[in-house]
């Protein structure tokens, strides 16, 4: 087994390792084999939530190795989100509770909370999405907090927010944000807002940090229109390329590297077993300033983001 990532400290003066497992959409019956592959190279943080649909298989996982003796529950960052029809300030304990029973856990490390909206509906096959406009995430963020004093979670989190939304929660905390996770990528740099979250001490955690470029064809497979989601793909891209064999590595440990050297957090997702192993090991070289210089000037800013209207049309 390898060292274990470095982490990144939260302003509750815990810690998060900066490289986690992404699980979205990983199907329950491939959950054992990536926990297991991950844990094997040395990850500790797992990343899921409600609408990952996968909390259970995560949990018997888990459990798995920490009744073999492998692992304390000390040693692990499990960190899962609130689904969005639960965004209301008198649900947020009851959807807790349900993710720990199913990660079979007496607390999680971080609760995120999903959205800054709500959904008073919501049919994923038939795409029906009715947005909850009295939606009130600071009355959320209040009951989040309860949580944590409660013991059921260790810190709190938000996902997907803009500034000005974070800015609204901050302004509103008793506990600050530890962390905002956003879509993040060599191509979606999201420079303006990372360096808004420094400033206001909230770590920033990338997901999709390979920039997910089988998401349109995946999206296309469920139904969804497709036609707007940026056809990209960073892994085959020449500076990216060029730089990975300068350091004999491969695209994905470039782009993984890059951001961990700004100080992000990451949570890239991989089914394979082989992949999720190269994904850990970012730790053994480092970026020249040349390097991050090439890949700061890939930036395409909004016109990368591929979690956008078409999944999304709220």
């Amino acid at each position: 087994m390898t060292d274990r990532a470095p982490a990144l400290k939260l302003n509750n003066n815990r810690e998060m390792p900066i490289i986690g497992l992404g699980t979205f959409m990983a199907a329950s019956e491939v959950i054992e084999p990536m926990v297991d592959a991950a844990l094997e190279a040395g990850y500790r943080f797992i990343d899921t939530g409600y609408w990952h649909c996968n909390e259970e298989a995560i949990g018997s996982a888990l459990n798995k190795w920490l009744r073999s003796g492998r692992i304390t529950r000390e040693e692990l960052f499990i960190a899962t989100k609130m689904p969005s029809t639960a965004n209301r300030a008198e649900l947020v304990e009851e959807s807790l509770k349900k993710s720990l029973e199913a990660l079979q856990l007496s607390y999680i490390d971080m609760y995120i909370l999903h959205f800054p909206f709500g959904y008073e509906y919501l049919d994923l096959q038939q795409r029906l999405c009715v947005v909850d406009n009295t939606t009130d995430i600071v009355s959320i963020w209040k009951a989040m907090e309860q949580q944590v004093e409660a013991g059921r979670t260790l810190s709190i989190g938000l996902a997907s927010f803009n500034a000005r939304q974070l800015k609204r929660i901050v302004k509103a905390a008793r506990i600050p944000p530890a962390v905002l996770m956003i879509e993040l990528n060599v191509y979606l740099q999201q420079k303006e807002l990372v360096g808004f979250c420094k400033a206001l001490d909230v770590a920033v955690c990338a997901y999709a940090p390979l920039g997910s470029p089988d998401l349109p064809l995946l999206m296309k497979m469920m139904g969804f229109d497709s036609e707007s989601i940026p056809a990209l793909n960073a892994l085959s891209d020449p500076v990216v390329l060029s730089i990975a064999e300068k350091h004999s590595k491969t695209a994905s440990q470039v782009l993984l590297r890059h951001i961990v050297q700004r100080g992000i957090a990451a949570v890239p997702k991989s089914m394979h077993p082989s992949r999720i192993k190269e994904n850990f090991q970012v730790f053994d070289f480092e970026l020249d300033d040349d390097d991050m210089d090439r890949l700061y000037v890939l930036d395409k800013g909004r016109r990368a983001r591929m979690y956008n209207t078409s999944i999304f049309p709220e």
